[in-house]
């Protein structure tokens, strides 16, 4: 499964991810898949098919809400939320599917399950997630995060946002490497939103190439973020051009994976970026 998201990575163009946000909280999406407490999996399967029409290449299932202010999750409900919605769509689709997870008993089921790829927000660090990730030949996503999702925006500081998220992804590279997963398994995300302001999360932006040039696969994920809203003086439904315009701007960057909640704009985007500067 491994060797699918790096055939996909050599296409020459950014992989567009489809955001699946199975919580009743997320920041976007929240509840849209629930009905009488649980989610609701006609829906779901109603809502990937629109995301594989409109161009979806892969798919990121997540169960815990991580915006701002966040409640926390068990890992009980984050298993109930995730898995049968992950079984029904492998049995209906043939889409690569990823699971956004920190839990290390999910990750092992997630695998089990067909996740062709873990993306983790907390970088695997969370108690038994190196050894769990170990344990399989999946792709891991590595975000850079500070602070649990309840205090991550309380007044985040930074010497040099750019340096410190750099070192703090390069640190988990060492601590996999030491855990015997290669490196070839490796994505980075600088983690858009994570703990950092609007000057940080611009900074960080510019700096983006600076990651690319790290010689791993960049995800990026601003679909609808807070640092659009607060540029664009928008709510969250109207910041779908901010959002393409920004995963213009990421793929120019390099960047290898786009993770957005509007395929269709970004798909379309990213074609007239192809047309006319061929990536």
């Amino acid at each position: 499964m491994a060797r699918l998201i790096k055939d996909m990575l050599r296409r020459g163009r950014p992989l567009v991810m489809g955001i699946l946000n199975l919580t009743p909280d997320s920041f976007s999406d929240g509840g849209v898949f629930y009905r009488e407490g649980r989610v609701n999996i006609d829906t779901v399967l109603y809502r990937v098919q629109g995301l594989i029409d409109g161009g979806a290449d892969l798919l990121d299932i997540g169960g815990e809400s991580t915006r701002p202010g966040a409640s926390k999750v068990t890992l009980n409900e984050e298993v109930d939320r995730v898995l049968p919605a992950l079984e029904a769509l492998r049995n209906r689709f043939d889409i690569p599917l990823s699971v956004d997870t920190s839990s290390p008993a999910l990750m092992i089921e997630a695998a089990k399950s067909g996740a062709v790829m873990i993306n983790d927000v907390r970088a695997l660090g969370r108690a038994g997630a190196l050894e769990a990730a170990a344990a399989m030949s999946l792709p891991i996503c590595l975000m850079h995060s500070r602070g649990e999702p309840q205090v991550m925006q309380d007044n985040p500081q930074y010497r040099d946002v750019v340096a410190e998220v750099l070192a703090f992804l390069q640190s988990r590279i060492d601590e996999c490497e030491k855990r015997g997963i290669s490196r070839t398994r490796l994505i980075l995300d600088p983690g858009f939103g994570f703990g950092k302001t609007l000057e940080q999360n611009l900074s960080l932006f510019r700096a983006l190439p600076a990651f690319v040039a790290e010689g791993f696969p960049v995800m990026v994920g601003v679909s609808r973020k807070s640092m659009i809203g607060k540029l664009l003086e928008k709510p969250v439904e109207q910041r779908v051009y901010g959002s393409a315009a920004l995963a213009v701007l990421a793929a120019q960057a390099g960047a290898a994976i786009i993770r957005v909640h509007d395929v269709v704009a970004t798909v379309d985007s990213l074609k007239m970026l192809e047309a006319v500067r061929p990536m």
